[in-house]
């Protein structure tokens, strides 16, 4: 019996880990040294200590600095961490449903999502966020700030908001409710070329994307060609990218995992795919990771779609989540992935078969796996093309590298603001997508 039964991804990703089919690890002389070592220090700190110390507390900062010890994707999860990572993973959680970013220290409605308690309530893009329940937002992190707008459904939460060309503050309650964020964005070009943009992989990423090119069919007809654009897609749940992937590929080798060398499960397309035979093109770069690598990788090593754009981010592991005793959760580094063809995603990624580095990856750092203090070495070659292709920079009209702009916050504005053919925008790896496809449908 396999012991690999789901797999998913947070920022990492989760699966069902039945640790009695993993190989059993070297044990040393003493086994028990370390735990000897522990008690050892435990005893002294207890002793010794300035002050009383809480033994829980002692306890779960030993087991929060042992498994981060590990690797960055390896971590022990209090229970309210836990509780958001599983919400996070879902895409699904009761808050207000609003797109909100810092500008000049500013919190700033990007956009309400459509149907959420924030719109509802009133709120618009431009409202100025000063507080939430009474609690000045000027000092928080963004982080915080969306963690406070979360909460228990049926819930208020009170906002004061500064509108433009309103002289007096304004206030709003709004009323948490379950908030779904959409994961796929879809539309024609020229009513013959479909673009599709998924922006992770959650609870119903597959279902969502065969709904909206039903719709998108039902409205305009066939598409002829569609271009897949992965920027930015940080993962998600496996299960779903697995079946996002299996409407693009005819039967064969998706990917597999090995833990310490040893090939754990070979996954596999069924040939069943609903645009298997669409002509394809994908775009990629440095924001790509785990879950849609696995994707990406698929479709470069089985030569069914060109990849366009940056090298991804290189997150090729997999993270096992166990459910602890009294609501916490450990997120664990248990596997690895590799593509089709038997190359290491981790620390290396996908290089596309056409380069387009964006301006703004080009001007500023970029923070990759390999970037990562402490994280798992690559098995791959991060600086040459993984499949022996020759890769170089697309140029532009004046031989200069092309520049991609930086992505909106709002995803559903930059939807609106794509031309009718992006051969008349400024996205230089959409163009190149675009005029790719046109000569493979002409």
């Amino acid at each position: 019996m396999a012991w690999f039964k789901q797999l998913m991804f947070g920022i990492g990703v989760i699966v069902t880990l039945d640790v009695g089919s993993l190989p059993a690890c070297a044990s040393s002389s003493r086994p028990y040294d370390v735990v000897e070592q522990f008690a050892e220090v435990l005893s002294v700190i207890e002793e010794g200590y300035v002050e009383p110390p809480a033994r829980d507390q002692l306890s779960e900062g030993a087991i929060v600095g042992m498994v981060g010890a590990l690797d960055p994707h390896s971590a022990y999860m209090p229970p309210d961490q836990y509780e958001d990572f599983r919400q996070d993973t879902s895409g699904k959680f009761a808050g207000i449903g609003v797109e909100v970013d810092l500008r000049n220290g500013q919190v700033v409605v990007v956009s309400p999502i459509a149907g959420s308690p924030a719109e509802i309530a009133g709120l618009t893009a431009g409202d100025r966020i000063l507080a939430v329940d009474g609690i000045p937002l000027e000092t928080l992190p963004l982080t915080d700030i969306v963690h406070r707008m979360r909460g228990v459904k049926g819930t208020t939460v009170r906002l004061v908001i500064r509108r433009q060309g309103k002289p007096n503050a304004l206030t709003l309650n709004v009323v948490r409710d379950d908030v779904k964020l959409p994961s796929i964005y879809a539309r024609y070009f020229d009513g013959r070329i479909a673009y599709v943009r998924i922006t992770a992989f959650q609870e119903g990423t597959h279902d969502e994307l065969l709904l909206k090119m039903g719709a998108l069919k039902s409205h305009l007809g066939a598409c002829r060609g569609i271009i897949l654009d992965l920027r930015q897609n940080p993962g998600g749940l496996v299960t779903e990218s697995i079946a996002v992937a299996d409407e693009f590929l005819a039967k064969g080798a998706l990917f597999s995992t090995r833990h310490r060398g040893r090939v754990i499960e070979q996954v596999y397309t069924t040939g069943y795919g609903y645009f298997e035979r669409t002509p394809l093109v994908t775009i990629v770069d440095s924001g790509t990771a785990s879950a849609a690598e696995i994707v990406a990788g698929a479709l470069k090593d089985r030569k069914r779609s060109v990849l366009v754009g940056n090298r991804t981010f290189g997150k090729g592991t997999v993270q096992s989540i166990i459910d602890l005793p009294g609501g916490a959760g450990l997120r664990l580094t248990s596997l690895r992935y590799y593509t089709p063809a038997g190359f290491g995603i981790q620390a290396s990624g996908i290089l596309p078969n056409q380069v387009i580095v964006s301006e703004q990856e080009q001007a500023s750092d970029i923070l990759r796996e390999s970037d990562l203090p402490g994280h798992l070495p690559s098995e791959g070659n991060a600086t040459t093309d993984l499949h022996g292709e020759p890769s170089a920079p697309a140029n532009d009209r004046e031989g200069q590298p092309c520049e991609v702009p930086k992505p909106l916050i709002s995803l559903t504005q930059r939807m609106s603001q794509l031309p009718s053919a992006p051969i008349n925008g400024t996205d230089a790896a959409l163009t190149f997508a675009y005029r790719s496809l046109l000569q493979q449908i002409q």
